[in-house]
């Protein structure tokens, strides 16, 4: 028989394509996720899944397995939201800080269904770039953060929410543009565009031209659209999440490449005080940023 914690591994298999992320995401052993999916096929007694190069890929069955789960799980979440209106007053505020700048281009949309499961709670952004985003927390100018994961955890609600690819960008006339990747020698005497944010909150300079004891110029640009203007201008070479400029490279406007034999990973985590973790709209705001993100970025891996 099945189960909702089967459709909710249905699901996270179907957002990530890989058995071992979507273990993760359920928080159980690729082995006993295996044993799940295993028990509902001899149940049923059709396939689920092939495997591919690209990950997993549904069968007829497990595509009207997953049909059900999403129409299910969705009556769940509304239904406990529900009852925790019925517990007392839900009403509250939800201001975000952005440390990721490139956030912007996936946040409406999470904005907009959080609205539409909790109209009651007011949300907004904290327009603005900020030297210290944990200083507004601090200060209560601020609910929540979604960028890196402060160096303590006491005395916070951290929750994480993907890993993504950093990926150098230059033009497409550029003197790198034949190689496959990109090291810190490469970038001597270049000029680098970023965000105006502290030299410490750029990955690029902190972990992997600091470290070659390279320093280059910087030149700032606070729109995403404006960063890579400049690039295409061959004005110097920018280093972003790769989810922030894959329609650029489609439309052959810039190149992307990766940085180091690796690839130069980060994290995004959701970063709020502890006194507002008990929130039920918090808790929500994140797993729809988990779900969204999961759905419609490409090369990300939730935590």
């Amino acid at each position: 028989m099945i189960e909702i914690r089967h459709l909710r591994s249905l699901q996270a298999i179907a957002d990530t394509g890989k058995l071992a992320s979507a273990a993760e995401r359920v928080h159980v052993s690729q082995s006993a996720l295996s044993h799940q999916i295993r028990g509902l096929e001899e149940h049923y007694g059709q396939t689920l899944f092939e495997r591919t190069r690209q990950g997993l890929r549904f069968t007829s069955a497990g595509q009207r397995l997953l049909a059900l789960a999403r129409q299910v799980l969705a009556q769940v979440s509304e239904a406990e939201r529900d009852l925790e209106r019925l517990k007392g007053d839900t009403r509250g505020e939800l201001r975000i800080v952005l440390e990721c700048h490139t956030c912007f281009d996936w946040l409406m949309p999470v904005m907009d269904e959080f609205r539409h499961r909790w109209p009651e709670v007011e949300v907004d952004l904290v327009a603005g770039f900020h030297a210290d985003p944990m200083a507004l927390l601090t200060e209560g100018r601020a609910d929540l953060v979604i960028g890196t994961p402060p160096t303590s955890k006491r005395g916070w609600f951290v929750a994480p929410l993907f890993r993504f690819e950093i990926l150098a960008v230059v033009a497409n006339e550029h003197r790198l543009r034949g190689k496959r990747r990109i090291d810190a020698q490469d970038l001597v005497g270049e000029t680098l565009i970023t965000y105006p944010v502290p030299e410490q909150r750029i990955d690029l300079i902190r972990e992997v031209l600091t470290p070659a004891g390279i320093e280059l110029p910087r030149r700032t640009a606070e729109l995403t659209v404006a960063v890579l203007q400049l690039v295409a201008s061959r004005r110097g070479v920018a280093a972003l999440p790769n989810w922030g400029v894959k329609n650029y490279v489609d439309h052959d406007y810039v190149l992307a490449k990766r940085i180091g034999t690796q690839g130069l990973w980060s994290e995004l985590h959701a970063v709020a005080p502890k006194s507002l973790s008990e929130r039920p709209y918090l808790a929500d705001f994140i797993h729809i940023v988990r779900d969204t993100c999961a759905a419609t970025l490409d090369g990300i891996e939730l935590l």
